[in-house]
């Protein structure tokens, strides 16, 4: 890392993942915002402790909740390291959101005045690294002819601003590819045990990253969920999530 002029050895990986990259199941499992760390260069982006720990500054539960579906359905997940505020992986670099000066009303002050050279680092030694080592995975599976499912793991809050969200679980899709995504969808509706959102709170769209990069150019099947945060706030409710999303994923293949 002595090349690098953002990451320090004591920074880390920006990628973090889970067994092999094949194993026996089809599912493989990514989470662009699971984590929440900062590189120590960026000074905690001028934020307090506190701030990190939030919403805005990582999908709360997700890593969490990727490594129990993983265990049970014996699939691997790789995961970003560090926070979506130094640069959000499910976006487009050229996106304003991808490094914001401002999160749901909270001002980053050190994402402001970003130059060229900044900007640069920040992709070249997180974002990039991260979606290299996701296509890297693909291709060896690929390669062993092993068949993959692609699946992203979000999660959202139960209210933002005046708005309360209703929905436990949501199945994000575009239209594209998306047979399997309205199976998970009809399963999880026929269980009953949660209110399940179509597309709500967000939408699958153009702003979505991940997804396009890499489930569309192989015609994957995928599924981007999102999970309303206070269903993973234990070790309860991430166990319980993890074995309803295992199952009906393991049921719509």
């Amino acid at each position: 890392m002595a090349d690098n002029t953002l990451l320090n050895a004591s920074d880390g990986d920006p990628v973090r993942k889970t067994h092999v990259n094949v194993t026996h199941s089809p599912f493989f499992l990514v989470g662009d915002h699971a984590g929440s760390a900062i590189p120590s260069a960026l000074g905690g982006l001028g934020l307090p402790d506190t701030e990190l720990t939030k919403h805005i500054a990582l999908d709360i539960g997700v890593r969490e909740l990727g490594l129990e579906i993983g265990e049970r359905l014996g699939a691997p997940f790789t995961w970003q390291h560090f926070s979506r505020l130094v640069c959000d992986c499910n976006r487009h670099p050229a996106s304003e959101e991808w490094a914001p000066e401002v999160s749901d009303g909270t001002d980053i002050p050190g994402n402001r005045g970003l130059s060229h050279a900044d900007l640069r680092a920040r992709e070249n030694e997180i974002f990039e690294p991260y979606h290299a080592s996701i296509e890297s995975a693909l291709d060896q599976r690929q390669s062993k002819g092993t068949p993959t499912v692609f699946v992203s793991l979000h999660s959202f809050t139960p209210d933002m601003g005046t708005e309360d969200r209703p929905w436990d679980v949501a199945v994000l899709h575009d239209g594209r590819e998306d047979g399997f995504a309205r199976d998970v969808l009809g399963l999880l509706r026929a269980r009953g045990e949660y209110v399940v959102g179509d597309n709500q709170p967000y939408h699958m769209d153009d702003t979505d990253y991940t997804v396009p990069r890499h489930a569309y150019p192989r015609k994957l099947p995928y599924i981007e969920l999102e999970v309303r945060q206070d269903r993973l706030a234990s070790e309860v409710g991430i166990g319980r999530m993890a074995d309803l999303l295992a199952s009906v994923l393991t049921e719509a293949l």
